[in-house]
């Protein structure tokens, strides 16, 4: 079947997106009221890492740096220029919204072009459709997620999108899909690194196609452009990462690498976390923490399992439903991340008994939604009656609500993860960024950034005065201490007005401390000590530090 490009943004896509759009904008909106935009210490990192492109000593787009790729970071910095929506973290978010709406179009355009056998797509199908997009744009954990800096929702759309298009490669629908896709794949890979893993997935699928097209005018051309794409972005940042790092793979094993963390936090004489080396375990716990994302309670094992029989029909629908056995990509991908690239999944219902990365399993709510809807487009068929095809939509969409019912409330999972993941965290950084409010305007800050830029961004403190790692020179190995940071680190007074040491940082374990007055020390609990320092630089008429400090309950203010 080959479907005509002007009728696949017919009236009911976009109906689609304009409802997407208002879920969106109302979760939006409940959580920028409730100040929860920055619950997540990576939204805050991520924003800080847009902001400093251009707001720096050093800008520039190595201010990019190396572990997280940097398409999300680049969408968000237009959005940053405005100081309100760098410090409400609103400006992180707008991406976000934006890919959470595409996404909930990428899910409907999938399944109603799947399980569509006419073209129009029967009321089956369009049903069935509808069905999945309401399972994808109602799950509370990506309404929270979607609202924030985080990448998830920019991911999902890339991943729903590279599928779609590869369905409609494969049906021969108009409309060069196959290079569609291939865009689809560089974003993702400049996204996120599970997406290198799904171009790997899909170029291979891609390249069977193509062997069993032989002979198909223009195939192997395309092919060409479409391998080009996909491999384009690895290989540019493994380059990029060799020139700047010295190291292709320093986003991988370097300092700042999930396996250098792994190494950092390990335990001697146990392992690192569950999972680690072993695949059974790994799967279990990423399947785990899916079912967790679906729905809370046993909630979420009936839509795992609801996933798991629609896959199974899907293995025998024939032409037009095995590409969509594209969207169980993530589990091998992070089976093999859990085992053996030191990523770590903790849930609070498994030992450890914590929560950290349990929004990974979020990944599958695009499988979950599809294959639930090929499920109602199979019961659908059984029937010629429209009144019970009309009553199993209807079923899919009330076990939907009654099961985000029950994940409200406190139930949703990310939202959990975030918040107390973030409650000591925050409290640091409000008290430092009482302290940062106090001190002159325009002085100059020595800090490093990597663990609490929030401070700074509730401060409203531009980041171009500090000096801080992101002012380091890479490429300088291996030492560079005629960097604006090294020479910081080894003289303040010269180079700024105040240090900021954090226990166990690099200013902590590395500034000279010679010619430094401590103003203040602030504790919180679960959090490392954070120290003010002052250089001398901005004496009074009196000759002594022109400075008032506020009041908090943790603060130990020294003079």
């Amino acid at each position: 079947m080959s479907t005509p490009a002007s009728r696949r943004w017919d009236q009911e896509t976009m109906l689609v997106a304009w409802l997407a759009a208002g879920v969106s904008l109302l979760s939006f909106f409940f959580y920028l009221r409730h100040g929860e935009l920055l619950l997540y210490g990576d939204a805050v990192a991520h924003i800080g890492i847009a902001r400093r492109v251009f707001d720096s000593r050093t800008p520039g787009l190595l201010q990019l740096g190396t572990v997280w790729l940097p398409l999300p970071h680049l969408l968000m910095i237009p959005f940053l220029i405005s100081n309100w929506m760098w410090q409400s973290g609103v400006g992180g978010s707008i991406p976000s919204l934006v890919a959470f709406v595409l996404g909930a179009v990428g899910i409907f355009r999938l399944a109603r072009g799947a399980l569509s056998s006419s073209d129009p797509p029967g009321p089956s199908a369009r049903s069935a459709a509808w069905a999945a997009v309401v399972i994808y744009v109602a799950n509370p954990n990506l309404l929270y997620l979607q609202a924030t800096a985080m990448t998830e929702a920019l991911y999902l759309a890339l991943f729903i999108w590279s599928v779609v298009y590869f369905a409609e490669f494969v049906r021969g629908e108009e409309g060069s899909p196959l290079l569609k896709c291939g865009l689809c794949l560089a974003a993702a890979c400049l996204t996120r690194y599970d997406g290198w893993f799904l171009a790997a997935a899909v170029g291979i699928a891609v390249a069977v196609c193509v062997w069993r097209k032989q002979g198909a005018a223009g195939l192997l051309r395309r092919w060409f452009i479409f391998s080009l794409l996909v491999a384009a972005v690895p290989a540019l940042w493994v380059t990029y990462n060799a020139a700047i790092y010295g190291n292709p793979l320093e986003f991988a094993n370097g300092p700042y690498s999930a396996k250098a963390i792994e190494r950092k936090t390990a335990v001697p004489g146990f392992p690192p976390h569950p999972g680690t080396g072993n695949l059974a375990v790994a799967a279990s716990y990423f399947l785990k923490s899916g079912e967790l994302n679906l729905a809370a309670g046993n909630w979420g094992r009936f839509w795992l399992a609801l996933a798991a029989i629609g896959t199974g029909l899907a293995v025998f629908g024939g032409r037009s439903h095995w590409p969509l056995l594209l969207l169980w990509v993530p589990l091998p991908f992070y089976m093999l991340s859990v085992a053996y690239g030191g990523v770590p999944i903790f849930l609070p219902v498994w030992w450890p008994h914590s929560i950290y990365n349990a929004r990974y399993g979020l990944q599958l709510l695009p499988a979950s939604a599809v294959f639930a809807a090929v499920v109602a487009h199979f019961l659908a068929g059984c029937t010629p009656r429209w009144q019970i095809k009309t009553s199993i939509a209807a079923a899919m969409l009330i076990l939907a609500a009654a099961s985000y019912a029950w994940t409200w409330g406190g139930r949703a999972i990310c939202f959990r993860e975030a918040w107390i993941n973030s409650r000591t965290r925050l409290a640091l950084e409000a008290e430092l960024a009482a302290y940062l409010k106090a001190l002159p305007p325009n002085s100059t800050i020595l800090v490093y950034l990597g663990d609490h830029v929030g401070a700074l961004e509730s401060a409203g403190v531009p980041l171009r005065r500090t000096i801080n790692e992101g002012n380091h020179r890479m490429w300088k190995r291996p030492a560079d201490p005629e960097g604006l940071w090294e020479r910081a680190l080894a003289n303040p007074a010269k180079y700024v007005d105040y240090v900021i040491a954090m226990n166990g940082d690099a200013v902590a374990e590395q500034v000279n401390r010679s010619q430094l007055a401590t103003l203040a020390v602030i504790h919180v609990s679960g959090q490392a000590t954070a120290t003010i320092y002052s250089t001398g630089k901005l004496p009074t008429s009196n000759g002594r530090e022109s400075l008032t400090l506020p009041r908090g309950p943790r603060a130990a203010f020294q003079r």
